[in-house]
């Protein structure tokens, strides 16, 4: 796939992903720990721990996300983690979430999230050559075969390092970027505290092994979903089936992705296996919904199964029972008020609140006559000038009595302050309000 094609195909998919990101990433940021989530103890960091080189548990049952909500299916994998993208992160299943494991060449989303946040400050370009240093020739393990002192386009060795998986290539980005690989590791985790990943901790760019380089799926989704949210325009390397770099073998060309072959609405993101942390996969999926013209986003993660098979087909059982299970409703269109806000000392008396994105959420399938919303104004009294897009609110959403959403009401328009006899006589009033 050329680069231009690469450009209008990933521009289509980042209007998706802004739609469907854009109202989430402060609650991703939390990702709240949902009913049947076995947290790991908070006396084990992450940084100490080291996931054992065990195969995948015996499927077993595990508890709805949620109160009211379906049980997901049995799934062989140690960890996994189900959220509707597109219904503000909502948790729909979920397993060990906080249970420390290596990420094996999860690791490379990270690596990539760095090199994306170059590219889109301007400090490099696709076009831009890294050179190949004998430390990254050497590397074991899954590789692109790039060959020692030579020059590599960036977007090569993106396409190469997430495509093909390329240890060479990550460490030739990590060098490229930051002069060494162990620069750019203390970027990972500075990226990492950043993000609010506080169980994850990063000790090279491309996977490997190494005590202390350890995650959570939970910290994973977090990574996932900022990347998606924050880098639209690069999201759709993760969808190439196939490359090769010119000039090398073309063994190892295939996506590990299986599920890019198998389902036509899944479009990343990343593989990884190792001894030690078994076979990972995080995988995304865009299927249409009556909710949103967008469609809806899934993001499925499973982490410590028993085979490359075994975790293409456990993601897939995850997402075609989310997507079953659960329906999309929309509470509230973008840009339309969810309610009204008194304002002092302005020039208009009111201002009218809601998102700049749909809000959106996930309920089982045929209970949304069962949701009841709220718009709740926060503070005794707002006071002028107001700024557009300056949270005063709140949405909540409840089913059953039972909390699933809560998303922030911005000001969908500026008030500014009134004059000095509108001041004055607001003052006045507001002796009296209650």
């Amino acid at each position: 796939m050329s680069f231009s094609r690469l450009s209008r195909f990933s521009f289509f998919r980042s209007r998706q992903l802004a739609a469907a990101c854009a109202l989430c990433i402060t609650l991703a940021s939390a990702l709240p720990a949902p009913v049947g989530a076995q947290p790991t103890s908070a006396s084990q960091p992450a940084a100490a721990a080291s996931a054992s080189a065990t195969a995948a548990p015996a499927t077993s049952a595990t508890a709805p996300a949620q109160v009211g909500f379906p049980a997901p299916p049995a799934v062989a994998a140690r960890s996994f983690l189900l959220i509707d993208i597109s219904a503000n992160n909502q948790i729909l299943a979920a397993k060990d979430i906080d249970a420390v494991m290596e990420p094996a060449s999860l690791t490379k989303l990270m690596t990539a999230y760095v090199v994306f946040d170059a590219l889109k400050s301007g400090k490099i370009s696709l076009e831009q050559t890294f050179g190949v240093s004998e430390r990254a020739w050497k590397m074991p393990g899954s590789r692109m075969f790039i060959r020692p002192n030579t020059q590599v386009p960036v977007e090569d060795l993106l396409k190469g390092m997430i495509v093909q998986s390329g240890n060479d290539a990550s460490v030739a980005l990590a060098e490229g970027l930051l002069g060494s690989q162990e620069a750019f590791v203390e970027q990972m985790n500075a990226t990492a505290k950043k993000l609010g990943m506080h169980n994850t901790g990063y000790r090279n760019p491309e996977g490997l092994t190494t005590e202390g380089h350890t995650t959570t799926a939970r910290d994973m989704a977090l990574l996932s979903t900022r990347l998606l949210a924050d880098f639209p325009q690069y999201t759709g390397y993760y969808a190439i089936k196939s490359y090769h770099y010119p000039g090398t073998p073309e063994t190892n060309g295939n996506n590990r992705n299986l599920l890019l072959f198998r389902d036509p609405s899944v479009d990343g993101l990343k593989t990884g296996h190792t001894a030690a942390a078994g076979y990972n996969l995080i995988a995304t999926a865009n299927r249409p919904s009556p909710a949103s013209p967008q469609g809806r986003r899934l993001l499925v993660i499973v982490m410590g199964a028993a085979s490359e098979a075994a975790r293409a087909e456990e993601a897939l059982k995850l997402l075609n029972w989310g997507y079953g299970a659960f329906e999309n409703v929309q509470l509230l269109p973008a840009d339309q008020a969810a309610t009204q806000a008194r304002v002092w000392k302005g020039q208009a008396k009111h201002v009218s609140l809601g998102s700049r994105q749909p809000i959106v959420v996930a309920v089982p399938a045929g209970q949304s006559q069962n949701i009841t919303t709220a718009a709740i104004v926060q503070g005794a009294q707002i006071m002028a000038p107001v700024a557009a897009d300056q949270p005063l609110g709140e949405f909540k959403a409840s089913l059953g009595g039972q909390p699933i959403a809560s998303v922030p009401l911005v000001a969908l328009q500026a008030v500014p302050e009134a004059g000095f006899f509108g001041r004055l006589w607001d003052a006045f009033l507001m002796l009296f309000a209650k």
